[in-house]
Order: C-alpha cells, then sequence, then structure tokens
C-alpha cells in the first residue's frame, strides 16, 4: 500500500522507515527543506536512534522511502493510508497550542480535497498524543471543511497513540499492541487492517477515538503519580536515615507492588505534559494535579540537600551536570536542569552547566553559563548520562559537596576523599554501610 507520514521527527521518521520496511510504499512529508533533503540522500537528521541509519539507507536505495515538503500533494496522489506525527508544542504549563497540528490537518484536507471522487476512502491517522475529544472535535471536523469531504464516508479519521521510547523505536513498534480507536466502527476496524500490514506487535481495536486518546493519558499519568509516591517515600526515608531503594526493591518483590524511582526532575515531552491533557478533560481529578506539585518540587529539594551539606549557598559556585531531561538524548524539554539552576540563583549560588552533548554556544542559547572548568563548591547531577557514571572527585577541581540526583555515581571515591555526597532518598554515604 501507499503511506504518507507527515512530520519526520524523531518518531515520524523511525516510522516511515518501519512501514517501507515491511515492503510498502512510503512518502514522508516536512516542512524542514534540510530534513527532507538528508532523508532524500539517506543520512539521519537527528542522532542517536538505534538502527536508524541502517534502515534509512536500505529503504531509500530500495526506493521505497522518499520525502519531500508539500503535505498536500503527497496525498492528492492517493495513498491508502496518511498518518499524521506532528509536535504538539506546548508553553510553559504544558497548555497545548494547536498550531502546528492545525496546520498540519489543514495540508491533509487540501490533499483530501483533490483526490478523484468515487474511491476507496483514504484512512487519517493522528498518533500525537492529545486531550480526550480532540480527534472527533477537532481533527475530524477540520478534514471535513478544508476538503469538503464527509468524514467516515469519504475519508476515515483514526486515532492510534505511539507507544515508544526515543532510542529503541524500532524494538518497541513490534512489541507493544498498537492501540487504534475511530470514530465508527467502520473506520476502527479500516484502520486495524492497515496498521496489521506492517506492525508484527498486535494491534487492538479500542472502541472509539476516546478510548484511545485516553489510554495515551493514562499511561503517562500513572508514570508521573507512581514517580512522585516514590519522591514522596525518598523524601521520608530522608528524614529517618533509611533507604529508600532498599524499600522499594522489597516492596515490588512481591506482585502488586510496582513502585518506579525517585529522582531529582521527571522531564521530556511526555510525562510532565499528558497529566495536564488529561486534567483538561477531567477537571474534577485530583491525584494528577498533586504528583505534578510534587514532583515539580524535587530540584529545588535537590538544591536543598546542597545547601545543607555546604551549609550555605550564597556565593557558592555551583555546576549543574547535565542539561538534557535524561541521559544520552539532547533534548531539554521541561529539564529539571532549568528549576534547578533557578533555585539555585534564588538561594545566592552562582550556577554553571556541563553537558557531553551541547557545546557552550548551545548552553549559552539555553540560558546557561558554560563551566569552564574553574574550583567549583558544589555539584549537583541532575542528567544521568553514561560519561558521567565514572566521575569522581578529581574531575571537580574544589568541590566540597556534590548531589547525585539520578544515583548514577560510585559513593566509594568521594567518601575516601572525605566529599560529602548527598542521593535522593539514601542516607549520607558515612552511613550507607
Amino acid at each position: 500500500m501507499r503511506v504518507v507520514v507527515v512530520a519526520l521527527g524523531k518518531i515520524g521518521l523511525p516510522l516511515a522507515v518501519h512501514i517501507a520496511r515491511a515492503g510498502h510504499e512510503v512518502v514522508g512529508c516536512d516542512v524542514d527543506e534540510r530534513v527532507v533533503e538528508l532523508v532524500n540522500r539517506a543520512q539521519e537528521p537527528f542522532p542517536g536512534e538505534a538502527d536508524l541509519a541502517e534502515g534509512l539507507a536500505e529503504v531509500v536505495a530500495a526506493g521505497r522511502l522518499q520525502a519531500q515538503t508539500d503535505t498536500a500533494a503527497a496525498v492528492a496522489a492517493g495513498p491508502t493510508l496518511v498518518i499524521a506525527v506532528p509536535p504538539l508544542v506546548v508553553d510553559a504549563a504544558a497548555r497545548p497550542g494547536w498550531g502546528v497540528l492545525d496546520s498540519v490537518v489543514a495540508d491533509i484536507a487540501r490533499g483530501l480535497k483533490a483526490l478523484p471522487s468515487g474511491g476507496d476512502p483514504v484512512t487519517v491517522s493522528v498518533e500525537t498524543t492529545l486531550p480526550v475529544g480532540t480527534t472527533r472535535t477537532r481533527i475530524a471536523p477540520a478534514l471535513e471543511a478544508g476538503s469538503g469531504l464527509r468524514s467516515e464516508r469519504e475519508f476515515f479519521s483514526v486515532f492510534s497513540p505511539e507507544r515508544v521510547y526515543s532510542g529503541r523505536i524500532f524494538a518497541d513498534l513490534d512489541s507493544y499492541p498498537k492501540l487504534v480507536g475511530g470514530l465508527t466502527d467502520a473506520g476502527e476496524a479500516r484502520g486495524v487492517e492497515l496498521y496489521r500490514a506492517f506492525i508484527a506487535a498486535e494491534v487492538w481495536p479500542m472502541g472509539s477515538a476516546e478510548a484511545a486518546e485516553m489510554t495515551k493519558l493514562a499511561e503517562t499519568t500513572y508514570r508521573d503519580v507512581n514517580i512522585a509516591l516514590a519522591n514522596e517515600f525518598a523524601r521520608y526515608a530522608g528524614t529517618i536515615g533509611v533507604d529508600v531503594h532498599r524499600v522499594i526493591d522489597a516492596a515490588n518483590s512481591q506482585p502488586f507492588s510496582h513502585v518506579h524511582r525517585p529522582g531529582v526532575a521527571v522531564g521530556g515531552h511526555c510525562i510532565p505534559v499528558y497529566p495536564h491533557f488529561y486534567l483538561h478533560g477531567d477537571a474534577d481529578a485530583r491525584i494528577p494535579a498533586l504528583a505534578r506539585e510534587v514532583n515539580r518540587a524535587m530540584p529545588a529539594y535537590a538544591v536543598g540537600l546542597l545547601a545543607q551539606a555546604l551549609g550555605r549557598l550564597e556565593s557558592a559556585r555551583v555546576l549543574i551536570l547535565g542539561v538534557a531531561y535524561r541521559g544520552g538524548v539532547k533534548e531539554t524539554a521541561f529539564s529539571g536542569a532549568f528549576d534547578v539552576r533557578d533555585a539555585l540563583a534564588a538561594g545566592g549560588a552562582v550556577p554553571f552547566a556541563a553537558d557531553p552533548l551541547y557545546d557552550d554556544a548551545e548552553l549559552r542559547a539555553l540560558g546557561f553559563e558554560p563551566w569552564d572548568g574553574a574550583p567549583i563548591d558544589g555539584v549537583i547531577l541532575q542528567a544521568d548520562h553514561a560519561e558521567y557514571r565514572a566521575l569522581g572527585p578529581d574531575a571537580l577541581p574544589g568541590v566540597r559537596a556534590v548531589v547525585d540526583g539520578r544515583d548514577l555515581l560510585d559513593p566509594a571515591p568521594f567518601d575516601a576523599a572525605g566529599i560529602p555526597l548527598r542521593r535522593i532518598g539514601r542516607p549520607p554515604i558515612a552511613t550507607d554501610r
């Protein structure tokens, strides 16, 4: 079949390659001319996705994937399936901005309008995570208005949330059930049929687009709530000298407990954002809002641990290790590094930052002062980059205290050097034994 994938980002491009590898003809669309040019040259537009380089080279050479900037023209050529994965831009309060999604939907609608009448209905699937009800009340009406076609008669609209993790997308696509929810039984059945043509995992009909939308929000909101509970446990454990990781390991040793791990921050495009999408539909919900409050407070809690270890923050030179929201990923969406920086500055400290994935110019563009290697008083490890695992006092001149916000560092060298190491939910290293 012919498939159009709109938005060749970190989700859309691997998905396009995956579909092409299954033997289908794929046109990838993106407004970024650089991305289109790189894809057509079989070059990765971004690093870090396992097997993407090999897969891209394979399907481009075979002629099964090509890229272009004109989405409407790609849709007008008559695909069987259109999959849209545009980013839903959110503001600092995680409120969705609809501009990008609306623009993509308008382009798809213009392509649908140009199709000859009488053919099989094209199925339009949106994989971008959305507040419940968006497919039915926003996307399908916009497709109708822009194309002049009738939804569920001349085209189908379905929602099928992406359920993959950056860095391992190809493995995840064939591991987790693919969920498809439609606006009608016929549209949903068609969507399930089409996804089964390139997904090796089970494809589950959800009964409605709303059920599929809610499922994605339930997955991510659960994780945020679970992490918040772990953070609450960690803070209490810190007051009584208990190692919360031992507690969690013991609790999880029976099959009814699945407590996550505490940490300095919950960042990224998903977990800090989608609980707000859920709350957008369920204004009476209390637990997701409380969990967000708990998790947002963790960067300041980590700064408090450092202040206790140093004695005072005023004028202290403090290095933030890692501005990415998680290790190995060059992304700063809702990264805890911003809140750590702000809490340090509010306490009178002088914050600096370093990250193996960002150069000095990029750090400055993000609002951080790059560390030049000069002596520092304190360190807060914010991102669990693999490069930090072997980090010891020798690499941190002048350091007097360290807060390991990701439980990544080996405490032994710091203990040997007499440098206080604080880890969230663990006793100080001197009493760890």
